[in-house]
């Protein structure tokens, strides 16, 4: 099942780095009808023209002879001419960018394709399974989809009951990974729309790149260092004990009496 884009339209100044992937090449050319008489629009051309770049090939023609625009309506674009007065013009060759390769693949797009298209794009791109991907690739996957794994013997993928069979009542799709006699499963589903919006109010920069922080420790974990002469056999009965006791004192609710360690 597709993910759920942007219900709202979408004009101009609405238009964003993310929601520019839930419009197609018609829905542009419907926001540039009028472009000339709104000034402020009109100022921000080219800083629109950037954000439409990041879903959609845009070339701009030096005119608009029919046989240039014959050139490019061949190889996928759609031509749309933008008319400021009678002596400017520009001519936009316009072509949705295609999700094709995991190199494709953005944290603005993630959001916006189906769990089968995405089983689709990595089927393509490789066979060495999740692990031969980059942790930066999986990093931008996860952010839209929930992702397991399993690598099983082949006759045995798809008996009756298993994991495979689990995952498939559960909604996943699944990728099938071949490898000798043996396959890997990836169970790929979108994530549920409650975390999706709590990944999305998180505040960042679109153009940042995130720091991978996969090994980072926590702030809050605490380092131990272990003594140099410490031996795993200086463990026993004399050296470690239970340190409490039931107990029946009213003044004990818990019926914990905690004891000393010398005692």
């Amino acid at each position: 099942m597709k993910q759920e884009g942007n219900k709202k339209a979408v004009s101009l100044k609405t238009l964003t780095k993310s929601n520019v992937w839930d419009i197609q090449e018609n829905d542009i050319f419907r926001m540039l009808d009028g472009i000339e008489k709104d000034p402020e629009a009109k100022e921000s051309l080219r800083k629109y023209a950037e954000i439409i770049k990041t879903a959609f090939l845009l070339e701009e023609l030096k005119d608009d002879a029919a046989l240039l625009k014959s050139k490019y309506e061949k190889m996928g674009y759609k031509i749309t001419i933008i008319t400021f007065d009678e002596k400017n013009k520009l001519v936009w060759a316009i072509k949705k960018r295609p999700i094709a390769r995991v190199s494709d693949l953005s944290y603005e797009n993630i959001t916006h394709i189906s769990a089968a298209k995405l089983c689709e794009v990595l089927g393509r791109n490789f066979g060495g399974g999740w692990d031969s991907l980059s942790q930066s690739i999986r990093d931008i996957i996860e952010s839209g989809f929930d992702i397991s794994t399993t690598t099983l013997p082949t006759n045995r993928l798809h008996k009756p009951g298993g994991m495979y069979d689990k995952k498939v009542n559960d909604g996943y799709e699944v990728l099938e990974v071949p490898k000798g006699t043996w396959t890997e499963a990836i169970f790929v589903k979108v994530k549920p729309q409650q975390e999706k919006l709590r990944m999305q109010l998180q505040p960042h920069d679109e153009d940042e790149i995130p720091e991978d922080t996969f090994n980072k420790p926590d702030e809050d974990d605490i380092e131990f260092e272990e003594p140099s002469d410490f031996d795993d056999d200086d463990i026993n009965e004399d050296t470690y004990r239970t340190t409490f006791t039931i107990s029946e004192d009213e003044e004990d609710p818990e019926g914990l009496e905690i004891l000393d360690s010398d005692e």
